[in-house]
């Protein structure tokens, strides 16, 4: 796993360039903390941030073709280059080196930009083509990885990160209309290709932008089809399976350690399971497994609909069923008020609060044991394990549902930005625009099609924020998170299986357990979905809440430019919870999101049009 950043810009050689294009390049250390490198002529310039994983030694990037024609700068994983390896070498390339880079490259020297369709993994490349005089920027089917870029005239910067767009002074920290209803309405439903930030864009999951001195062009090169499923409920278990050991099986691939994260949940449990299988078969050690819990958490802990049973009993239950050597990480309550900043400058926007500290924290702990990490993100959102997927309120409601009967921040904008805004009118047009996208089957009964509307939302919507959120918090650590139930694979299949068998047995992906049950202790087969747990320590909402009340005397915070400061008086003084941008809120979320809002604002310099 790895970082990128680059420039192409027609007006300027930007061999000139010194200062500005290595300042982009090194906000990408943390995402990649071995090496890095660069390369320029003319008017381009790619760089690199290597977290060296496969081939330490020669997956050195830029990588140049042999006859310097293409030049590649590629993030991520391919986990069947073992494969396109051995297809390109009959037709006639030659390897220098192991890495799944280099298949990268010699791939696009074979298909082209056509080269996605051939990759099954997580990614995001840019390969600059000596021959068109052409960029060609990459993004993964699911948009696991991440890869942003700002167009203007006669250039392009891209980067793995804002932080590296930001890094150029042709770009300018600035905050519009739109950007505000990103952050305000949709932090859980980010509009594809969005960038918060005026004139920042990302490379929309499943797609291709090209851009040459005719400008800049998109071309989509996967998406969900919506196919009629044929199989049994016994065969369709049986596949699930089977791909799932494959996923697996590929994703253990590397040169340095791979651990599990491991919550106790029947999705981080399956894919432990899995790998522990896998390794045990393959004569390896036995992997070892994390889990994050808080001090004295069981007696502070206060049963919820989000968070029904604490994770460590289950972790530890499952750990000693499989035999996996596991690490429970501590999270200490001042460590939470300590990291926030790390967390700020890991996303480069508002984040989730204290819930991201804590992935923080355990991402980093991970690390000093792991370079690799294996996660159960995901199965929810293909297998259809949320309340929204069954609550009637939810399937009835006109809009991303897991918004139904939810309070956003919207609450709290000043009426002057309110009224420029329109957030309402905002979320409307961008619900029916996801509506009116996602593929239909002719035939399926009423059930299965709003099933399918709702798994396509959670898939192309819920989906790519946590797969952000997990993403710029682990490479922060430079620790690669990989996914195994986002192989595109798996995606397609389930995507179209019916829902009475996604609820075979009449439980919430129960297709899922179905698949694993075998592998699993009873109670974790059984275990009702749980999310990432909260923190309990009352101090923290005491820390928190007094920090609003200095934010509230300070005249010159940038955030009552946006917020109603009356309205977070009056709600403070009625020790009223803030409505936060998360599905799942807590007492903290939304002094959180008040507070890190403001710190944005003062140290990106953040202008508001």
């Amino acid at each position: 796993m790895c970082g990128i950043a680059g420039w192409v810009d027609w007006h300027r050689n930007l061999i000139h360039e010194p200062d500005t294009t290595a300042a982009m390049t090194a906000t990408m250390v943390n995402r990649g903390p071995d090496a890095g490198g660069s390369w320029v002529r003319d008017h381009v310039y790619l760089g690199h941030r290597r977290l060296a994983i496969i081939d330490l030694d020669g997956g050195v990037q830029p990588m140049i073709s042999p006859t310097e024609d293409v030049v590649l700068t590629y993030s991520g994983e391919v986990y069947n280059f073992r494969e396109l390896r051995s297809e390109l070498i009959r037709l006639g390339h030659r390897f220098r080196t192991r890495s799944d880079t280099e298949v990268v490259l010699e791939g696009y020297r074979q298909w082209g930009p056509a080269l996605a369709e051939h990759l099954n993994g997580m990614f995001a490349c840019a390969v600059w083509d000596q021959r068109t005089s052409e960029l060609t920027l990459v993004r993964d089917r699911l948009g696991i990885k991440p890869l942003y870029y700002h167009a203007y005239d006669g250039g392009i910067i891209f980067g793995s990160e804002p932080k590296a767009i930001l890094a150029n002074p042709l770009f300018t920290a600035e905050l519009d209309t739109t950007g505000i209803a990103e952050l305000f309405s949709l932090a859980t439903a980010p509009t594809p290709g969005h960038g918060i930030y005026r004139g920042l864009d990302q490379v929309k999951p499943g797609t291709i932008v090209k851009f040459s001195r005719d400008g800049l062009r998109e071309v989509r090169y996967w998406s969900l089809p919506a196919l009629e499923h044929r199989d049994s409920l016994n065969e369709t278990t049986t596949h699930v399976r089977e791909l799932l050991t494959d996923i697996v099986e590929r994703q253990l691939v590397a040169d340095v350690p791979v651990g599990s994260l491991l919550s106790g949940g029947v999705d981080s449990s399956a894919v432990t399971a899995l790998a522990s299988k896998v390794r045990a078969q393959q004569g390896h050690e036995k992997i070892s497994s994390y889990s994050v819990d808080f001090p004295d958490s069981e007696r502070a802990f206060r049963s919820t609909t989000w968070h029904p049973t604490r994770d460590e009993p289950f972790a530890t239950q499952v750990s000693a069923h499989l035999g996996t050597q596991h690490t429970t990480i501590v999270v200490e309550p001042q460590d939470v008020l300590a990291y926030e900043q790390a967390v700020l400058d890991a996303r480069d926007l508002p984040g989730w609060g204290e819930m991201d500290v804590s992935l923080f924290l355990l991402f980093n702990k991970v690390r000093d044991f792991s370079t690799v990490a294996l996660s159960g993100e995901s199965a929810d959102e293909i297998f259809g394990g949320y309340p929204y997927f069954t609550d009637p309120a939810a399937r009835a409601f006109h809009g991303f549902p897991w918004l139904a009967g939810k309070q956003g921040p919207t609450a709290l904008l000043r009426e002057d930005v309110r009224r420029a805004v329109d957030p309402e009118e905002y979320v409307r047009h961008r619900y029916a625009a996801a509506i009116a996208e996602a593929p239909t089957l002719d035939g399926e009964s009423a059930q299965d099609a709003e099933t399918r509307r709702i798994s396509y939302l959670a898939l192309t919507r819920w989906l790519v924020a946590l797969l952000d959120r997990k993403d710029r918090i682990s490479m922060a650590t430079g620790l690669e998170v990989r996914v195994p139930f986002c192989d595109h694979r798996l995606v397609e299949y389930v995507w179209n299986v019916p829902w009475q068998y996604k609820t075979a047995d009449g439980r919430e992906k129960g297709l899922l357990r179905r698949a694993v049950a075998d592998l699993l202790p009873e109670s974790v087969v059984n275990r009702k979905k749980s999310g990432f747990p909260p923190n309990p320590d009352p101090h923290y909402l005491a820390v928190l809440r007094q920090r609003t009340t200095d934010l509230l005397a300070d005249p010159n915070a940038p955030v009552f430019d946006l917020i109603d400061r009356t309205e977070i008086r009056h709600r403070l003084g009625r020790s009223e919870p803030l409505p936060s941008p998360r599905a799942a809120t807590t007492s903290t979320a939304g002094l959180n999101f008040l507070l890190n809002l403001d710190t944005w604002l003062r140290q990106y310099h953040v202008r508001i049009l």
